[in-house]
């Protein structure tokens, strides 16, 4: 174990009322952008007040959304919204655009009109508000949205939220100017930190390269399905892609390859009573089990844990087959032979996406009542991930914990190469030599609500098209020649799907947000289902359908219909190739 940093803060709002919350500045008017909850940033105006300062302390992270759920001119009811968005050249049209997400599930049933107001540069960018209401009065807003454009760790100018000050005396003295918080300092200085330290030229690194912080401060709940405002979850999010993308530069790839083996990165962030502290260290790898209790297996409200996985295998039974992860835990799966056409069932490839391994189990089980059934099923592909996701959910369930993604040797399972041990990849060779099949059902999902990189851009990069909801939808890659059969495979999927109607209802739901904020959503769309059908020659077997439900994240009623559809697109495949192998 070998400590890099152990370093606290000085925390921005600390520092606000020590210098202005004072006599000198008795009569001022004070505004303030800051990376802090409602409640924090209230309580701070109080005592400003107090010192005969007026305050207004406005949340630099998503203003206009903060501004709705916070202001009581914002709560309406209104007829109509006209939202005028900034557009600044260096971010791109949508980038506030998206940012505005998800004011349209927001104001009921009034009117949103968005519209892209171009900002001279170096001006700052603002949101224009026209709120008409139902007897037809006016009322007209600015807010303002301070943004920082700087060059970033992997070289690219971005565009990103930060903190300002405006203060004004009457006795003339100004200040108009950017606040760096302790919330940019501390991502800036962890970054520093590990860009300067001595790695070695050998992948990987590290066995755990662990990020601790401490932070106040809430989660703000949204009264838009899973949405939320986290600053803690904002965080881990951009540790730990940035740390993956210094990483991917510092070994010659191109930022966003998967196949890095720095080793397992861990951004764990927590809440404090007001201490902001940044502790980095390296430790040995983890060999703890994910520990979920047991659940009935067809009305899971959370996801199962390791022990409740292997039972459920040996009642599935067939014949066992193993791999191992990098840290040594065991990647269970089973074979089932039957005279069906064999197809290949996995899940957990990423681990926090856990509403896969629930399906995977679920529709394998079901199979297994079939005489005839033959498939291979590996429910967790990737169970040092899995471990580490049950471990961070302990201390914050409603966050995405993107670290749990990929592998403890930092790289995503199915982009291994040949030139080292496969570890977990050695599953999936496992299962086609065993089968033949030709058809692999690869369970997977992403976030049920939106995710951002607010210190570098905003808009994660490399995962745009992932940055807010659209719904369960389908990724099916096939051979040269297949594409006919492929697709009676995926409409079948879609049929069976299209009959859940509450499934239904979110696809709708979540599209609907989707193209308002982020624009046209850009996939074929079947029975209500966004697809993407490519042309895959190299990849094996010759059919994968790919599930995306949107799960990061969901519990109880949520994370039932999760894998009620994982299930019956497993089920709804597997009968459809029954027809088409043949073929």
């Amino acid at each position: 174990m070998t400590l890099l940093i152990d370093q606290t803060f000085e925390r921005t709002l600390d520092r606000l009322l020590a210098t202005y919350a004072t006599p000198d500045w008795r009569g001022a008017s004070l505004d303030a952008w800051l990376f802090e909850d409602a409640g924090q940033r209230r309580a701070a105006e109080a005592r400003f007040r107090a010192a005969g300062v007026d305050a207004r302390l406005h949340p630099a992270y998503k203003p206009l959304i903060g501004f709705f759920v916070e202001d009581a001119r914002a709560t309406g009811p209104f007829t109509r919204v006209e939202l005028g968005y900034p557009v600044v050249p260096e971010a791109g049209e949508n980038r506030f655009r998206l940012e505005a997400y998800p004011l349209a599930g927001m104001i009921g049933d009034a009117r949103l009109d968005l519209v892209p107001e171009a900002v001279a540069a170096g001006a700052m960018p603002a949101y224009r508000l026209r709120l008409e209401a139902a007897d037809g009065s006016l009322t007209d807003l600015t807010l303002p949205a301070p943004n920082h454009l700087a060059e970033d760790h992997a070289g690219e100018m971005r565009l990103s939220p930060t903190g300002w000050l405006k203060l004004a005396h009457p006795d003339g003295r100004r200040i108009d100017q950017r606040l760096e918080t302790e919330y940019e300092a501390l991502f800036h200085r962890a970054m520093a930190v590990i860009a300067a330290w001595d790695w070695g030229a050998d992948e990987p690194f590290f066995e755990t390269l662990e990020i601790r912080v401490e932070l106040p401060g809430a989660d703000t709940r949204l009264p838009v399905g899973e949405e939320v405002i986290s600053l803690h979850e904002a965080l881990h999010e951009e540790l730990y892609f940035s740390l993956l993308e210094h990483f991917q530069r510092r070994s010659g790839r191109p930022i966003g390859a998967r196949d890095l083996q720095p080793g397992r990165i861990l951004p764990e962030i927590r809440g404090s009573d007001g201490l902001v502290r940044l502790v980095i260290e390296t430790r040995p790898l983890d060999t703890g089990e994910a520990d979920w209790p047991d659940q009935p297996l067809h009305q899971a409200e959370a996801p199962f844990g390791m022990a409740q996985i292997r039972a459920e295998l040996d009642r599935i039974g067939g014949e066992i087959f193993v791999a191992g992860s990098r840290a040594g835990r065991p990647v269970l799966a089973r074979h089932r032979q039957g005279s069906d056409h064999p197809v290949m069932i996995s899940g957990g490839q990423h681990a926090n996406e856990v509403s896969g391994v629930a399906g995977a189990i679920r529709a394998a089980a079901l199979l297994a009542d079939r005489p005839t059934a033959h498939f291979t099923i590996a429910p967790v592909e990737n169970p040092d991930g899995y471990a580490m996701h049950r471990r961070l959910t302990r201390s914050q369930p409603d966050h995405m914990h993107h670290a749990a993604r990929y592998t403890a040797l930092g790289d995503d399972l199915e982009y291994r190469g040949q030139t080292g041990p496969l570890y977990e990849a050695a599953i999936r060779v496992e299962a086609r030599a065993r089968t033949g099949a030709d058809l692999h059902l690869n369970l997977h999902g992403y976030p049920s609500h939106e995710w951002t990189r607010p210190l570098t851009g905003y808009v994660p990069r490399g995962f745009e098209m992932w940055t807010v909801p659209k719904g369960f939808f389908l990724i099916l890659r096939h051979h040269p020649g297949w594409e006919d059969r492929a697709r009676r495979l995926l409409t079948r999927v879609t049929a069976e799907l299209a009959r859940l109607p509450e499934l239904a209802a979110l696809n709708a739901r979540q599209i609907a947000l989707y193209e308002i904020h982020a624009g046209r959503l850009g996939f074929e769309v079947i029975d209500g289902f966004p697809c993407m059908v490519s042309e895959q020659p190299t990849q094996v077997p010759v059919v994968t359908l790919i599930t995306e439900y949107p799960d990061e994240t969901v519990y109880g009623a949520a994370f039932r219909l999760a894998h009620e559809a994982q299930t019956r697109a497993v089920l709804a495949a597997y009968d459809a190739w029954q027809e088409i192998a043949g073929a």
